[in-house]
């Protein structure tokens, strides 16, 4: 008997167990291991275990396992956050994250029992497990209809698509230079044909063309070259202050804080037009006029809003314009009754250009989602303060004049592909200012692959300033041109680099993935019909 008859038969005994194996291990495809070939061996493995089942519920289990086990290893990231609140204890994080995971693991599941009901049961030529190619296709284009879902579905929750393991290192774009033509959704269900393609010709010992097929793939994941950089004219300093998550709420630090951040913001070349970026909670005080005073106090300059803005535009000189986040208040009477996360352009007059409020909240992070249920039981959100932010309008363009055309997506908006631009009023570059700080070691660099994808299927570069990193510019293709490592105090001295054209996806959006789903239903509908296996 043969090595693949072996693991299919191994693969018969004990499915669920085995599958809820894969799904753990499938997740090592993510950063910071970035072993994708796992990951797609697993996603592979997976296809082949959807085959061999005898109903659509069955499938629908096999997925859900997986997905649970998937999700679990993937969002460890999120039980850290908990480690950085007094609020509740660091062990409800580790209690959290498999509960979300229970959630998230329904899109796995609707991608298999959507594939296997479409398909059906033993199309297989040439094998009599029902591993067949009209259920690869299904299985790809029902993968995409799933991740897309997962991203909206209750305000989305689209961290970690499958797309990003064909993402090259910082310097390649490896089979993610598909995504302007593709998205991440449906570079993601390529992604799952090419693991269910190879599990089929392993399933019916096509060695050759297998091991063909695998070496291209890796040549392009690692030798694919790198597009030529591009930079504009516009001068860009982009610093890192690194301000740790346990010293960064307590008021005792905020003007040592405003201090580093300040130190590596000076101009090298005074009077030059540059842009100077700073991260998410970049600046502890209150910048805008008209709040109770009270809420002033607990500022560090001095209580006085104007002298926070004229300080800042002494730090960064003529011909500098700063963007910071910080937090604006919403005011009824005399106190208030909701926050916003934003970004604030402030020019060195001290002057207030432009805002951006952040439009897609994190639940429980920046607002206690079902509050009436859950803050009697002694749930809070994770961010410091006891009133929940409210949303902003949606994607926009800051119109910054010399300093260009900016489109704003703080931390975790990045991740939802298709939604970081206004669409009407395109912008030159997307300025992404994060805290990390939160997330332990996965959470960043997994932050960073994802604003990779935005970069590569808008032809937009992102730029990132983070409190602890990983800071970067990433050009339009989504090459990683320079970077400041997680746990360093550094600025990045450089020019934006230039836009792209406007890429099939920038025009057509989430529209253009759900196409290529169509695509792949219908081959393998047709494929069906005719019995081609």
């Amino acid at each position: 008997m043969g090595a693949a008859s072996l693991l299919l038969e191994r693969l018969a005994r004990h499915p669920r167990r085995l599958a809820l194996l894969l799904g753990a291990m499938s997740a090592a495809g993510f950063q910071p291991l970035a072993l994708w070939p796992l990951t797609l061996i697993c996603v592979g493995a997976l296809f082949l275990l959807v085959a061999r089942t005898g109903s659509v519920r069955d499938a629908l289990v096999i997925g859900w396992l997986f997905g649970w086990t998937h999700f679990t290893v993937a969002n460890n990231w999120i039980a850290t956050a908990f480690t950085y609140q007094a609020q509740m204890s660091p062990l409800l994080g580790w209690i959290a994250v498999p509960l979300l995971s229970l959630y998230l693991a329904v899109y796995p599941a609707l991608a298999a029992g959507g594939a296997r009901a479409l398909v059906g049961y033993g199309m297989g030529r040439g094998t009599s497990q029902g591993a067949s190619w009209p259920l690869a296709f299904a299985f790809a284009g029902c993968w995409i209809v799933a991740e897309w879902l997962r991203g909206w579905v209750f305000t989305g929750y689209a961290w970690d698509p499958l797309g990003v393991v064909l993402l090259g290192g910082f310097h390649s774009q490896g089979l993610a230079a598909l995504a302007p033509w593709l998205g991440t959704y449906a570079l993601s269900g390529l992604a799952a044909l090419i693991a269910a393609g190879g599990a089929l010709l392993a399933a019916r010992r096509r060695l050759v063309p297998l091991g063909i097929a695998a070496g291209a793939l890796a040549a392009v994941q690692f030798l694919l070259p790198a597009p030529a950089e591009r930079p504009s004219d516009l001068a860009l300093t982009l610093v890192q202050p690194d301000v740790r998550q346990e010293e960064l709420n307590d008021p005792a630090r905020f003007e040592e804080q405003f201090a580093r951040i300040a130190g590596l913001s000076l101009p090298e070349r005074p009077g030059e037009r540059r842009l100077v970026l700073w991260p998410e909670s970049g600046v502890p005080d209150y910048l805008r006029d008209g709040y109770p005073q009270a809420y002033y106090n607990e500022m560090t300059a001095g209580g006085d809003p104007a002298y926070a803005r004229a300080r800042i535009g002494r730090v960064i000189g003529p011909g500098s314009l700063l963007m910071t986040g910080t937090v604006d208040l919403e005011i009824a009477g005399a106190r208030a009754v909701g926050a916003r996360n934003v970004v604030t352009a402030i020019d060195s007059t001290g002057q207030i250009r432009a805002g951006y409020a952040k439009a897609h909240l994190v639940p429980f992070g920046e607002y206690l989602a079902l509050r009436w249920l859950l803050e009697p039981l002694g749930a809070s959100r994770l961010v410091a303060g006891s009133i929940d932010f409210w949303p902003g309008p949606g994607p926009r363009t800051l119109d910054l004049g010399p300093w260009g055309q900016a489109g704003i997506q703080i931390c975790y908006e990045i991740t939802f592909s298709g939604e970081v631009t206004d669409p009407e009023h395109r912008p030159g570059y997307i300025f992404n200012p994060s805290n990390d700080g939160w997330f332990g070691s996965w959470g960043p660099p997994q932050h960073l692959a994802q604003a990779r994808l935005r970069a590569i299927e808008e032809g937009l570069p992102v730029l990132r300033a983070t409190t602890t990193g990983i800071s970067a510019v990433i050009d339009s293709y989504g090459i990683v041109r320079q970077f400041v490592p997680i746990h360093r105090a550094e600025r990045i001295d450089t020019h934006v680099p230039a836009a792209l054209p406007p890429t099939p996806f920038a025009r057509l959006g989430n529209m253009l993935p759900l196409g290529w789903a169509v695509v792949l239903l219908a081959i393998a509908l047709v494929a069906r019909r005719r019995g081609r296996g």
